[in-house]
């Protein structure tokens, strides 16, 4: 784990559990996430990186063990305008336009004089007026993601962005969470595209509710002795099956 100044922690868990049913989705994760940086949550559909986002924003359910937020239990009150999250599902009404859109939650946020940035970082200015309903689904993802900016959020908690966006837009996406890095925004952003891994300035590798290995992408290259990220992740979990079996 990387050694940070005191206050550099944007989150922090211990023991982080998530039973759904008979089945444990979280499994005891202690990691935690620096401010001011990108940190990629990566692994195969499936392997809990939703879930894990849902309880750092606090809406999950049934979660045990300790998670701290920006200095608050995840979900407190507190945190409510300094959270922003982007669920894989557009949040969006499709009867408005975009800027209606965006006006209506200005309007909760206080944030009015925000509403024409962010059409700009989105890159939608040519679609401001169109119904979200007529839009493409990576063109309602980016609205979703406006709505998220609108506020400057401290921590913004990503889920799979850039599914279904063509190449130059998911540069441009990249270059746009950089650019909030920079500006000290925390970034929390989940991908199953391994490539997107190198953008990252730190990572959480994920498999079947477990956080299979942390750091940034050259550590876990040289830990691995592989040339990229996703050949470190396939090494890693080859490595962790044959412990498994050992055990048995």
């Amino acid at each position: 784990m990387m050694n940070m100044e005191p206050g550099g922690v944007a989150i922090d868990a211990q023991d982080l559990t998530v039973v759904r049913g008979p089945r444990t989705v979280l499994r005891g994760l202690r990691f935690t996430v620096p401010r001011g940086r990108i940190t990629g949550l990566l692994g195969p559909s499936g392997c809990g990186k939703s879930t894990l986002m849902r309880a750092v924003v606090g809406t999950q359910a049934k979660v045990t063990g300790r998670l701290t937020v920006l200095g608050h239990p995840a979900g407190d009150a507190p945190l409510r305008r300094r959270v922003g999250y982007v669920t894989q599902a557009p949040s969006v009404y499709d009867d408005l336009t975009v800027r209606q859109n965006l006006d209506y939650f200005a309007a909760i946020l206080g944030a009015r004089d925000n509403i024409d940035r962010v059409i700009r970082d989105v890159d939608l200015t040519a679609h401001a007026d169109a119904l979200a309903g007529n839009l493409s689904g990576g063109q309602r993802s980016r609205v979703s993601l406006a709505v998220a900016l609108l506020g400057t959020p401290e921590l913004l908690v990503l889920d799979e962005p850039t599914v279904g966006l063509d190449p130059a837009l998911r540069r441009d996406l990249w270059a746009l969470f950089h650019s909030l890095a920079e500006a000290g925004t925390t970034i929390l952003v989940s991908s199953h595209v391994m490539d997107e891994a190198e953008r990252c300035h730190r990572l959480l590798l994920m498999r079947e509710g477990d956080i299979l290995a942390e750091g940034t992408p050259g550590e876990l290259r040289t830990r691995t002795g592989t040339p990229t990220v996703e050949d470190a992740f396939l090494h890693l979990v080859d490595a962790d099956r044959s412990v498994q079996e050992t055990v048995r």
